[in-house]
């Protein structure tokens, strides 16, 4: 389970914060989530809280 950032990110930050886990950083031009520490808010919200924020919807599952 993990979540993505694809390149229509407009490195606004509104999805760093939400994140229980941390998972979520700021990269080089877009920001970037941790597959490894994503829990896609599992244990924590009924949806991941990144995509509710998000103004572009940039957030993806991992296929």
């Amino acid at each position: 389970m993990a979540l993505y950032i694809n390149e229509d990110c407009i490195n606004c930050g509104a999805c760093e914060p939400e994140c229980p886990t941390e998972a979520i950083t700021e990269g080089d031009d877009i920001y970037e989530i941790d597959a490894k520490t994503c829990v896609e808010c599992e244990g924590h919200f009924d949806e991941p809280q990144c995509i509710e924020v998000c103004p572009v919807d940039c957030i993806f599952k991992v296929q």
